[in-house]
């Protein structure tokens, strides 16, 4: 359970909601992080924190190669064809395809060579929908661009033939009567047809505007344009509007066909983006978790607290923009210490320590990686109350304080040992004295309900409550009184002090008012807070000793395990090469004495005869090599080399050739560059395997170079402007990357003008190898100013 109900807004979750949020690529992933919610099930917490973590490690291997994209929340174009009759568009067709493919690759991504090493994730993945028949199906009427094709239907196929047919014939029409009409100065010279009312027309001089017959179908703002459709391109312009309505009509049935065809995938492809929705918001939780270098918990399955280095991801982010550093927390609640209650200055740090614990124990129990160090544990409570800020609320008629005991009747009745509380400034807004004494009452009945609890307060009760009951530990918020600047650091074992005093002179309270609350106040007061605060410094000083003598203890404890580990390893090896050796030796001697006896037999059985001797001697003689056996140094074989040798330096793979030898050194070009070798370092090449080498790099280089020209070759040029034999020129290196880039068809761009820059680049294309054709585009696609060219 979590309270109070705005409690997401109190400690800064809703910050991190919104974070979140920005990060997802979709906006299904941004509906699946408002799902996110406080969990007290351990099994969900470890099954959500291990999604989160093997997320995390691929965004940082992959970050971009992780195949997830930006794509349109499809189950909207589901919602609005469900009904028979209606159909999807053909974006809404494109929109599903792109997600059908994306789910594919984040799917074949998981299901891998990554399986093994993202588990969770693999299993997520395995039984999720990929619709392969809808992405063939999608294939056949849409091409690379999302367009319908020409052949996603014969009757498509037929209506788009006849349409280019009679716009070619409107074109070349068009282009005969523009013709004719610049000669009579009808039109000015640099005229050409254009689009009014989705119908080709020409911009004919006003005054001779009857000298065309035709329809009129606008004027241009001066007046001194008017836009003719000449009377024998109407039928054709007709009959072009008719096509244009018949291939409407024909993509609106393909369209109608394919949303019948996938309307009963509906339910199965919804449950498909579901997946991709929840890879999305796991994308997003992923690199916040990076970008605030948070971890994944260690977690144990009952109610504890053990942050070591902990920081608040909000605070974090809001220091690193100013350039500085966030001073990280420590803080611990066990069975054995279940309730702190930590005093100290005011604006030191205090309430920060209580929304940084709840925050992080929040985002840890709805399965985000966690701002904190690698040593840290934490558990899992099954309710977390807070009774931060103000709570006064005027509809309802609240003080601060009403609202503050409306929490603790909450707190009393609700929490057990499985609750975490969190408290600020516990018992403040009231007469101190009652105050604190409802608050001491209070914590009494919450240490008998073993609750698990972060109380701060100035109240000295509650401090004296804290050193005298087992199970509540004091702590303090350190406070640099040389600098009058706090420390925001937590130190549990005694209680801080609210240097009220000290803070009212740093900011400049009168002297004399400051002097009269020291006699209100009283000596005895003064330096009881005088002496406590200097036995707490000598307290950090003795622990910060002790400390450090432990840590050399314990330094010098590992250094004497580790020599008396490196002593019995020696003494085991000598153990074992003195008994093998004695084995061997033993072995040696028995094979020794039974070959001599076996020699001494021979020798005497065969009377001493010379042949028989000499085999026995050759026998001990190679028993001999093999007790001992002769050292052979092999010697690399040597070259003698000269000059025009193909040569390589030893470990590398560039041939040279040698241009002069000196001595010891050599001279070679590797490439166009001379190198100076010994000649022990160089090794001998073939002509034949330097031929293959050169040929292989070469051959590289110029994949590597086609390659580049293909992903970066523009289909058009624009002459516009250029000399002649600058245009040239262009078009001449145009030509020949269009035809390394493979392309089936080019545009130039080289303007009507007096036809002269068209008339010497046509000249040049007429001699160029591999060029099928070449002629004038498309009257309402530029005309005779633009050459098309077809490979």
């Amino acid at each position: 359970m979590i309270f109070p109900q705005n409690f997401e807004n109190k400690i800064g979750f809703d910050v991190i909601r919104n974070s979140l949020k920005a990060l997802c690529f979709n906006e299904r992933g941004c509906e699946e992080i408002d799902k996110i919610g406080f969990s007290a099930d351990f099994e969900t917490v470890v099954f959500r924190q291990n999604l989160a973590d093997e997320m995390s490690k691929i965004i940082a291997e992959f970050g971009a190669g992780f195949p997830l994209a930006t794509l349109e929340n499809i189950t909207k174009s589901f919602e609005n064809t469900r009904i028979e009759g209606t159909f999807l568009s053909v974006n809404d067709v494109a929109n599903i395809k792109k997600t059908l493919e994306n789910i594919v690759a984040v799917v074949k991504f998981f299901l891998s060579k990554e399986k093994t090493r993202f588990p969770e994730l693999a299993k997520m993945s395995e039984n999720i929908p990929l619709f392969p028949e809808i992405l063939r199906e999608i294939g056949k009427i849409l091409d690379k661009d999302f367009q319908i094709k020409d052949s996603a239907s014969e009757d498509l196929a037929k209506i788009r033939k006849e349409k280019f047919r009679v716009q070619s014939s409107v074109s070349k029409t068009m282009q005969r009567i523009i013709n004719q009409a610049k000669s009579n100065s009808i039109v000015e010279a640099d005229a050409l047809p254009t689009i009014r009312e989705g119908r080709l027309v020409i911009p004919v001089v006003a005054a001779k505007k009857r000298q065309i017959s035709g329809i009129i179908h606008d004027e241009s703002a001066t007046g001194k344009t008017a836009y003719v459709e000449p009377a024998e391109v109407v039928q054709l312009n007709n009959q072009i509007r008719e096509l244009e309505n018949d291939e409407r009509r024909e993509i609106v049935k393909i369209l109608t066909n394919f949303t019948n065809f996938i309307r009963p995938y509906y339910a199965d492809i919804e449950q498909s983006t579901q997946y991709l929705a929840e890879i999305d918001a796991l994308g997003a939780i992923a690199k916040y978790s990076i970008s605030i270098s948070a971890i994944r918990p260690y977690l144990k399955n009952f109610p504890t607290i053990d942050f070591h280095d902990a920081r608040h991801p909000i605070l974090q982010k809001s220091l690193e923009k100013q350039g500085k550093k966030i001073v990280p927390l420590s803080v611990s609640l066990s069975k054995i210490n279940r309730i702190t209650i930590i005093s100290g200055p005011n604006a030191g740090g205090k309430s920060v320590c209580l929304k940084t614990v709840g925050l992080l124990q929040y985002m840890l129990q709805c399965g985000l990686p966690v701002p904190f160090g690698e040593h840290s544990e934490a558990g899992i409570f099954a309710d977390i109350f807070i009774d931060i800020g103000d709570g006064q609320n005027l509809e309802s008629d609240l003080s601060t304080y009403s609202a503050h005991l409306q929490n603790m009747k909450f707190f009393l009745r609700n929490s057990t040992s499985k609750s975490l509380l969190l408290i600020d400034e516990f018992g403040a807004g009231t007469e101190p004295q009652i105050g604190g004494a409802i608050a001491e009452a209070t914590l009494q009945q919450f240490c008998k309900n073993e609750v698990f609890a972060l109380i701060s307060t100035h109240y000295t009760n509650l401090k004296h409550f804290a050193s005298n009951t087992a199970g509540v530990l004091n702590g303090a918020m350190l406070y640099d009184k040389s600098k009058m600047q706090p420390l925001f650091v937590l130190q549990t074992g005694a209680p801080g002090s609210s240097f009220a005093i000290e803070i009212a002179k740093n900011i400049g309270l009168p002297q004399s008012v400051i002097e009269n609350a020291e006699q209100l106040i009283g000596s005895e007061q003064l330096n009881y807070d005088k002496n406590f605060q200097s036995a707490l410094r000598d307290k950090r000083y003795w622990e910060n000793k002790r400390r450090e003598i432990r840590q050399k203890e314990k330094d010098f404890e590992q250094k004497i395990a580790e020599y008396d580990k490196k002593i019995a390893e020696i003494s085991s090896q000598k153990k074992e090469i003195i008994s093998n050796a004695k084995s061997e030796a033993k072995t040696i001697i028995e094979n020794s004495n039974a070959l001599i006896e076996n020699t001494i037999r021979t020798i005497k059985e065969s009377n001493a005869e010379k042949e028989t001797t000499k085999i026995a001697r050759e026998n001990i003689s190679k028993f001999s090599q093999k007790i001992v056996p002769e050292k052979k140094s092999e010697k690399p074989k040597e070259h003698n080399f000269s000059v025009g040798d193909f040569v390589v330096i030893r470990s590398q793979n560039v041939v040279g050739q040698l241009v002069e030898i000196n001595g010891g050194n050599a001279f070679a070009l590797f490439g166009s560059i001379r190198t100076k070798v010994k000649i022990e370092n160089l090794e001998y090449v073939s002509k034949n395997q330097a031929k293959k080498n050169v040929q292989a790099r070469l051959s590289k280089n110029v994949m590597n170079e086609i390659r580049a020209k293909q992903l970066d070759f523009s289909q058009q040029i624009d002459l516009r402007g250029m000399r002649a034999d600058e245009a040239l020129q262009a078009v001449m290196y145009f030509i020949d990357d269009a035809q390394v880039a493979n392309v089936q068809r080019v545009r130039i761009l080289h303007g009507t003008g007096n036809g002269i820059l068209r008339q010497i680049i046509r000249e040049y294309l007429s001699t160029c190898k591999g060029i099928r054709s070449f002629a004038d585009e498309q009257v309402q696609f530029g005309g005779a100013g633009i050459t098309v060219v077809e490979f």
